[in-house]
């Protein structure tokens, strides 16, 4: 699926005349460096048709088992992904409560399994779950971390697992998920309760399912225990094929890599740092200025201080690397030419798998955190294709 990337239209040139008044439209360049709409935010998203995938638990048999939150009453409600734009690598999970659209969220616990609800705006959390045909229902819980994935699944009393998928209307397939977004154990708080980790519907990746159990709880951290971290580089890719290096640049003049860290065996959810004298600083989509076409990535360091993020040609030059369109939860990245042509950005494993360099973003809102005090648009990741 293509990236939108909101082209200018050339438009024809017209003139309406109304009681003396004369307006008259010129057409416009359709060069991207003249483009002054914020391609990055929330309100200039392309329209879209709402498509709902439904979710389902599926049993070994290939049967798809309904899932369902259900309240005090023992009414059940529908959870569903939300596709909202032209994009599905990321959707939101939520329940559909007669008129709410509620949260579902990876509650912290100090259980070895973690709870899986959905949240009220009272502040009610009710648990989901999987239901057979004989009535039986099977708590849907995260059972393990690996980096900033959480697998799960639903769960039966005799201790097995099954796997929880979204189903799109035309039989697409995405993996539900647990993100996380920070090495923390609890991401936010949210209505009074420690967020673990955000549900997602997200694309499937082959290295994910056959995880091995925790001997402890899943919010401690057990996932580092025996792999050696694997560093992913990023590179722009001209229309030749040629692989630009993307560096970050301090106040100074200084050139840092840019990498994407994959810290346990799942490679579909990758942090992207700027390793500084050891020191892994965090690389984000920063809120742009008015005056701005596209949205800044830059890395943050410890005091504050912004390193641009930048792509070298073979002569040197610099070209910016920025946010440059929005299709529901991601951010599209791309290096921009001097002439405004467009680069893709991707991560190269050392054993050639390929990731997509996305910005992703977690709430419908400009600002999603701070960091240093400076404000935070989207988080910068290497994703499954």
């Amino acid at each position: 699926m293509k990236n939108a990337t909101f082209p200018l239209v050339k438009r024809t040139c017209y003139s309406l005349f109304t009681l003396g008044f004369i307006l008259l439209l010129t057409a416009c360049n359709n060069k991207p460096s003249k483009d002054k709409t914020n391609t990055t935010e929330p309100n200039n998203l392309a329209k879209f048709e709402t498509i709902y995938w439904n979710v389902k638990a599926i049993h070994p048999n290939g049967q798809s088992l309904d899932i369902k939150m259900f309240d005090n009453a023992g009414e059940g409600f529908d959870i569903k992904a939300i596709q909202n734009s032209d994009q599905d690598y990321l959707m939101d999970v939520k329940a559909m409560v007669n008129d709410e659209i509620l949260p579902v969220k990876i509650l912290v616990s100090e259980n070895q399994f973690t709870p899986v609800v959905a949240i009220t705006n009272s502040g009610s959390a009710y648990k989901l779950k999987a239901v057979t045909p004989e009535g039986e229902e099977l708590e849907i819980i995260g059972v393990a971390r690996y980096g900033n994935i959480v697998i799960m699944k639903a769960l039966t009393k005799k201790g097995k697992f099954y796997g929880v998928k979204a189903i799109s209307p035309t039989g697409q397939l995405n993996d539900i998920k647990g993100i996380k977004v920070n090495s923390q154990d609890r991401e936010m708080t949210l209505k009074g309760h420690s967020i673990y980790a955000h549900v997602k519907a997200m694309h499937p990746s082959d290295n994910e399912d056959h995880f091995i159990l925790p001997k402890k709880n899943i919010t401690k951290g057990a996932y580092k225990s025996d792999f050696e971290t694997i560093i992913w580089n990023i590179k722009a890719i001209t229309p030749d094929g040629k692989n630009l290096d993307i560096k970050a640049i301090d106040p100074k003049g200084n050139t840092f890599d840019v990498s994407a860290v994959q810290d346990s065996k799942q490679h579909s959810f990758l942090n992207i740092k700027v390793f500084v004298e050891g020191v892994e600083l965090p690389v984000k989509i920063m809120q742009r200025a008015a005056s701005d076409t596209y949205s800044p990535i830059k890395a943050i360091g410890p005091d504050g201080t912004i390193y641009d993020i930048k792509a070298l040609t073979e002569d040197q030059k610099k070209l910016d690397v920025k946010g440059i369109s929005r299709s529901g939860n991601i951010i599209h990245v791309k290096a921009i030419n001097e002439n405004g042509e467009h680069y893709a950005v991707k991560a190269f494993a050392p054993d050639g798998k390929l990731n997509a360099v996305k910005g992703i973003k977690i709430f419908d809102r400009p600002v999603e955190m701070k960091v240093q005090d400076h404000p935070v648009y989207a988080h910068l990741k290497a994703i499954s294709q």
